[in-house]
């Protein structure tokens, strides 16, 4: 079994030791390196070649908000990113979600809601919260524009869209929709390209902002 790679980034040494600790303690997990800020955090992720960045947002000189539009651009495709955060209705979780983390999670987590998260985003899932990221965007003053309007998403690929918005996985939707695994991936694939999104998260943000899915 070869083991989920995962970079610990966080300006406290004890979160950092503490996230290891729990890691560690995990046979398919492993964890390949840590840092303290954003700049660091490119550094390391260059270095280690990760799967998986727990990424704290506010830290020092390169916060977690600018790493993480680093680590997208990385040539091959970057690690997979999660936001951990001391509060969910936060501009920083917001900002770093449209930068690309795949989602979130509260310092206050479990042991087991890290180690879940971790193997969630590893298997190509993402980590929706609906409620809490209605919250985000319910904060912010402005919208997008309705970029779906132009996007001619199909009547399935519309129904696709509202059920990843509900925080369903692809094997959920599938069963809603009685199709199969594979085919749901197609149809997220097709409209995450048509709305010119990297990944569901950033879909699903798109939809609240555009009026989509209501707040």
């Amino acid at each position: 079994m070869t083991a989920i790679r995962v970079l610990v980034v966080d300006d406290e040494p004890l979160v950092r030791s503490g996230l290891r600790a729990i890691l560690q303690a995990e046979p398919d997990l492993e964890v390949v390196g840590e840092a303290d800020d954003g700049a660091s955090a490119v550094s390391e992720a260059r270095r280690t070649r990760p799967d998986i960045v727990l990424m704290d947002v506010r830290m020092p000189h390169v916060d977690g908000i600018a790493a993480t539009r680093l680590l997208g651009g990385f040539d091959g495709g970057g690690p997979s990113v999660i936001v951990v955060t001391t509060f969910e209705n936060d501009d920083y979780v917001y900002d770093a979600l449209r930068a690309g983390a795949r989602g979130f999670l509260l310092k206050r987590s479990t042991a087991d809601e890290f180690v879940h998260a971790i193997r969630t985003v590893h298997s190509g899932e993402s980590l929706l919260f609906p409620a809490a990221i209605r919250e985000l965007i319910a904060a912010r003053s402005s919208r997008g524009g309705d970029r779906l309007a132009g996007a001619k998403l199909t009547e399935r690929e519309q129904q696709v869209l509202r059920l990843v918005s509900q925080g369903l996985s692809n094997s959920e939707i599938a069963g809603e929709l009685f199709l199969g695994v594979e085919t749901v991936r197609t149809h997220l694939r097709n409209l995450l390209g048509k709305l010119g999104a990297r990944d569901r998260v950033q879909a699903v943000i798109l939809a609240y902002e555009s009026g989509f899915i209501g707040l």
